[in-house]
């Protein structure tokens, strides 16, 4: 047997095993996993919120560089919910959903990437930036804004992400 298919046949399926077991997420485990065994593979959450059940919101996220974040409810009896992507573009329309405050979002979605203020003296806005794959495929940002009066989300949407805009790296030339 030539050596081409001798490693085709051996390597073949230990890449196969390799890609389907090196691709699992923190969405693969099944609600109900202990958060003991969850912290021991992950680590600890990065958010930790109370729910207004005795529970807790837990947010395991990459950011300020990544673009991941996994979220999941524990209840008071410790009891875990499924862990789910959280920046992602459907996890974003609840915003559009009833009224927000800053620390709501962050339980919500996590620390952001960025915290900045746009606008004019008197009409300005924090802007709370998350780094996300749009559509799974994208470098974006999802901006977050938020009532300097109120405290609370007036809108959001997505854009491109500059940190992966080729004229911000080094060695740009025309």
């Amino acid at each position: 047997m030539p050596l081409g298919n001798r490693l085709t046949k051996t390597l073949l399926p230990a890449l196969t095993i390799f890609a389907l077991t090196g691709c699992t997420t923190m969405a693969d485990l099944p609600a109900g996993t202990p958060l003991n065994q969850i912290q021991a593979k992950y680590g600890p959450p990065s958010t930790v919120c109370p729910t207004p059940d005795g529970g807790q919101r837990l947010i395991w996220s990459t950011q300020p560089n990544g673009q991941y974040a996994w979220g999941t409810t524990v209840d008071a009896q410790g009891q875990t919910g499924a862990i789910v992507p959280i920046l992602t573009d459907a996890h974003f329309n609840v915003l559009a959903q009833g009224t927000w405050t800053e620390d709501q979002v962050i339980c919500e979605f996590g620390q952001p990437s960025i915290i900045d203020t746009v606008g004019l003296p008197g009409s300005s806005h924090k802007v709370f930036s998350y780094r996300y794959r749009q559509s799974h495929v994208w470098n974006s940002l999802m901006y977050v804004y938020f009532d300097q009066y109120s405290g609370l989300v007036t809108r959001f949407h997505a854009g491109p992400d500059p940190m992966y805009d080729d004229r911000n790296r080094i060695g740009f030339m025309f």
